[in-house]
C-alpha cells in the first residue's frame, strides 16, 4: 500500500520538476531579451525576470528535483529488484540531473547579470528536456515491449523535428 503512495508523490515531484525546468529557460530567454533593451525598459524587465527566475527555480524546480530523487529512490528500495529497462531509464535520468545543472549555471550566470547565451541557444537548449521527458516516458510506459532500435531512431527523429522547427520559428521571427 506504501509503494502506491510513495510512487504517487514520485510521480507528482517528476511533474513539477519537468514544470520547472520547462518554465526556467523561458524566463532566460526573456530575460536575455530583455538584457538586451536600454535604459529604464532593462532595469524593470530584468529586475522582475529575476526576481521570477529566483523564486521558480529556488522555490519549485530544486526542491521538486530533490524530493523526485528521494520518492524514486524509495520506490526502487521498496520495488527490490531493478530490471533491465529501469537501468536504462536511470541512465535518462542521470543525463537529465546533468541538464538541471547546466540550468544551475545560468542561473548563477544570470543571476550576476552575465548572459553568455543568445536567447536562440537557450530556445534550442530549452528542448532538450522535451527529449528527456519522451525518452523517460517511453521506457517506463513501453518497457520491454519496445523496440530499442526503433525507440532509438524515433527519438533521433523526433529532435530532428525539434529543431528543425525551431529553425523554422528563427527565420518567421527574423521576417517580422
Amino acid at each position: 500500500m506504501v509503494y502506491y503512495y510513495v510512487k504517487a508523490f514520485h510521480i507528482i515531484f517528476i511533474v513539477t520538476w519537468f514544470a520547472g525546468m520547462f518554465y526556467i529557460v523561458r524566463l532566460f530567454i526573456y530575460n536575455t531579451e530583455a538584457a538586451e533593451k536600454e535604459g529604464i525598459e532593462r532595469e524593470i524587465l530584468v529586475k522582475q525576470f529575476s526576481i521570477m527566475i529566483k523564486r521558480l527555480w529556488l522555490g519549485i524546480t530544486w526542491p521538486s528535483a530533490i524530493l523526485t530523487i528521494i520518492f524514486g529512490g524509495w520506490v526502487a528500495f521498496i520495488f527490490g529488484s531493478i530490471p533491465s529497462w529501469l537501468w536504462v531509464k536511470l541512465g535518462f535520468v542521470a543525463g537529465l540531473y546533468a541538464y538541471h545543472f547546466t540550468l544551475q549555471k545560468i542561473y548563477s550566470d544570470e543571476m550576476k547579470g552575465i548572459f553568455k547565451y543568445t536567447s536562440n541557444q537557450l530556445r534550442i537548449w530549452n528542448e532538450v528536456a522535451t527529449v528527456f521527458l519522451i525518452a523517460i516516458v517511453m521506457i517506463v510506459t513501453v518497457k520491454d515491449g519496445m523496440s530499442w532500435i526503433w525507440g532509438i531512431i524515433g527519438l533521433l527523429l523526433f529532435t530532428v523535428v525539434l529543431m528543425s522547427a525551431i529553425k523554422i520559428y528563427k527565420m518567421l521571427r527574423t521576417k517580422k
